[in-house]
């Protein structure tokens, strides 16, 4: 299971760098004109934060696999992950509403390759957590 925890840290590094892209490619300076000052500031600085949390969740798994895997706290802290995205894996079906990705080629394949990821992040997890 540690290859496994390497490769969703991999995988959290990379999430968290996709961040960058949101900006130019959600048309924020477009979409956030409408919103107040404290509002287009929560949702940039929330993004920041999001991204930079994923980052350290994936370095934790590159850099402590085996403490994660074999410590006390090491699986109280995989039990956190693991409840956390499970229920990322939970808003993918019901938090956004299909009509973002439905008939849509691009959107339809975004919203498959992260229910994928997100059952096999859980997965890992739940795993890891039940197995040491």
């Amino acid at each position: 299971m540690q290859i496994h925890l390497i490769i969703v840290g991999i995988i959290f590094i990379f999430l968290a760098f996709i961040h960058i892209i949101f900006p130019k490619y959600f048309e924020w300076e477009k979409e956030f004109k409408s919103l107040s000052l404290a509002n287009r500031q929560i949702m940039k600085i929330h993004t920041v934060f999001i991204a930079l949390t994923v980052f350290l969740m994936g370095l934790l798994c590159l850099t402590s696999a085996n403490d994660l895997m074999e410590t006390s706290l090491g699986k109280k802290i995989i039990l956190g992950l693991a409840i956390f995205w499970t229920t990322r894996l939970v808003f993918q079906f019901f938090g956004y509403s299909s009509k973002l990705w439905k008939g849509k080629i691009f959107e339809t394949s975004v919203h498959i390759i992260f229910s994928f990821l997100w059952i096999y992040i859980s997965f890992v997890f739940w795993t890891i957590y039940f197995s040491f």
